[in-house]
């Protein structure tokens, strides 16, 4: 393994105290971006050497206790447990710390050897080497002089919904801007997506190498502006317009959903701004309870009103004493 003069957690983009899965994860997006086979770039071959001996190092526990403590001398480290020699492993000494022997493997636990031992501890027996079968596919791997296979990666696009076709689902034919031009997808979008979720087209991302499988598509739903609904989360806005005398009266006034027309009981004296809650009739959802509607009482005059009109207004301003500019307190007393 090629020794690398940078720190470690550095060359994975990692913090000191990462935890094993975000070190893995790390590992797994760089070796992606530099895998020799994939990147042509004449340094991708040693940053990809870079990486492995990094993760080597890094997932296995002892390895990487022997690093936090020694730094770049960790290679030369050994321990002996408190006894000494005789402790509780016997005459050959307690638990030791694997040390590099130039060529001859990593002595430790009275010789045995880094094939002996079955690999690195930290990875659960099958080692480095299982990591790179999953991650390549099996076939060659880091240190053995070929990359085998490897899969695609994920990719993602954004595609935009009106919150009508949103809310109803269904499949539908999405066409996109792909490097070898314009490409279409069926695709079956679930009732009630919502903006910023993803949806996943399985086998439809990068090509693997090798005989690698292909990665998948992952679209994320971006919801277009609409002139009537205001979507938040699962739940919906939309506007009321009611007249004065529905306002002051009370009445039965249809509403507009993305379900369909439906009715909402106006309370008498109800303001512009009140909003009447319809549950259950947002955006619907397949794991848990539908979002709500909100319609938002408007209360709207005539721009043009009749003679009539007109006439039944100003006798209604001289009949009342209501003035909606004083205190709560003091509106509608004469």
């Amino acid at each position: 393994m090629a020794t690398s003069n940078r720190d470690y957690y550095d060359v994975l983009g990692v913090a000191r105290n990462a935890s094993a899965e975000e070190i893995q994860r790390a590992y797994r997006n760089l070796a992606r971006r530099w895998h020799p086979d994939l990147n042509k770039d004449p340094g991708a071959e040693e940053r990809f050497k870079e990486l492995s001996e990094a993760y080597e190092v890094l997932s296995d526990p002892d390895s990487r206790a022997r690093y936090d403590r020694f730094g770049p001398a960790w290679r030369q480290a050994r321990e002996e447990p408190a006894g000494g020699p005789g402790g509780p492993f016997g005459a050959g000494g307690g638990r030791r710390v694997y040390v590099n022997t130039g060529g001859q493997g990593f002595s430790g636990f009275g010789g045995a050897d880094f094939a002996d031992l079955g690999g690195l501890g930290g990875m659960g027996g099958g080692g480095f080497e299982d990591l790179f079968g999953g991650l390549f596919g099996g076939g060659g791997g880091a240190g053995r002089g070929g990359f085998g296979r490897m899969p695609g990666a994920d990719q993602e696009a954004e595609i935009t919904l009106s919150v009508e076709d949103a809310y109803a689902g269904g499949r539908r034919r999405v066409t996109l801007d792909t490097s070898a031009g314009p490409r279409g997808y069926e695709v079956n979008i679930p009732p009630g997506v919502v903006d910023g979720q993803r949806i996943r087209l399985a086998g439809e991302g990068g090509s693997g190498t090798g005989g690698g499988p292909s990665g998948d598509l992952y679209l994320v739903v971006r919801l277009a502006p609409h002139p009537r609904y205001r979507v938040d989360g699962r739940d919906i806005t939309v506007d009321l317009p009611v007249t004065p005398w529905e306002a002051a009266l009370g009445a039965s006034v249809p509403v507009e959903t993305p379900g369909g027309t439906t009715r909402v009981e106006l309370p008498p004296g109800s303001s512009s701004g009140r909003k009447l809650r319809l549950r259950g009739r947002g955006m619907p959802s397949r794991r848990g309870p539908a979002g709500d509607l909100y319609a938002e009482v408007r209360i709207v005059v005539p721009a043009d009103p009749t003679p009539t009109e007109r006439d039944l207004f100003q006798r209604l301003a001289k009949e009342s004493h209501f003035d909606p500019r004083a205190s709560r307190d003091s509106r509608g007393r004469g």
